[in-house]
């Protein structure tokens, strides 16, 4: 597993791109939880940008963020991965959802007054990171939202009470939405909705079988929502 702060590779997809300024693929951004790492991807002519999240346990490294790095970045999509403060300092256990919100917030703020100003922004992750792109979608005036393996409903214990759903965190949004969901995730699978695309590839919740059928899910939706936008914009300068 990547440590934190290590840059993730994007393999021989990835070679095709470059950051028009390698200097600030890598930037550290304070939040008032501490430091996050920002991993910033930047398209020659970027016509919107992407910010994801990573999991509970694990990193920006995991293999269907890059994966989907790389498919935004096909597509023309800027692309930020952000660490948040609690994996900068090597914890495992993530910080509190107020806490992970409030970093979350405070990264995109910077990245949208920076490099990703003016862009049409979606927001997302891989399972927490995905709750929080959603928690915190509206704040962000993002234009949507893409969640990779949400973890819906947590998985039952023997003589427990079962954990409430999340489906509440899904039905906040109301911007289009992508969900991917592993075919046999064990947190479930979340219903489609009136803006809320699932699409359902081979896999659990890591989502490792197979990142293609992620990527061309990806692929297939960020193209609407950058237009949707465009057309959005242009109405409103009308």
């Amino acid at each position: 597993m990547a440590q934190p702060g290590s840059a993730p590779a994007l393999g021989a997809g990835g070679r095709r791109f470059k950051s028009a300024r390698p200097d600030l693929t890598k930037t550290e951004v304070d939040t008032p939880d501490g430091p996050a790492h920002v991993h910033l991807y930047l398209a020659d002519e970027p016509r919107a940008a992407l910010v994801l999240g990573h999991g509970a346990a694990g990193g920006v490294a995991a293999g269907d963020l890059v994966a989907v790095t790389v498919a935004a970045l096909m597509e023309g999509f800027s692309v930020a991965l952000v660490e948040q403060p609690y994996r900068v300092a090597g914890r495992r256990s993530p910080a509190p959802a107020r806490q992970l919100d409030a970093a979350w917030t405070a990264v995109v703020e910077h990245l949208v007054a920076g490099d990703l100003r003016e862009l049409p922004l979606v927001v997302g992750g891989r399972s927490l990171g995905a709750r929080v792109a959603c928690r915190t979608a509206e704040a962000a005036g993002a234009a949507g939202v893409l969640c990779l393996a949400f973890p819906l409903q947590p998985p039952g214990r023997a003589g427990k009470e079962p954990s409430p759903s999340r489906l509440p965190e899904l039905e906040q949004v109301t911007i289009p939405m992508l969900v991917v969901q592993g075919e046999r995730d064990r947190f479930g699978i979340p219903p489609a909705g009136p803006r809320r695309t699932v699409v359902q590839v081979p896999g659990d919740h890591s989502l490792r079988t197979d990142t293609e059928p992620v990527a061309a899910a990806v692929r297939a939706w960020l193209p609407e929502i950058a237009d949707e936008s465009r057309v959005r914009t242009r109405s409103i300068a009308t």
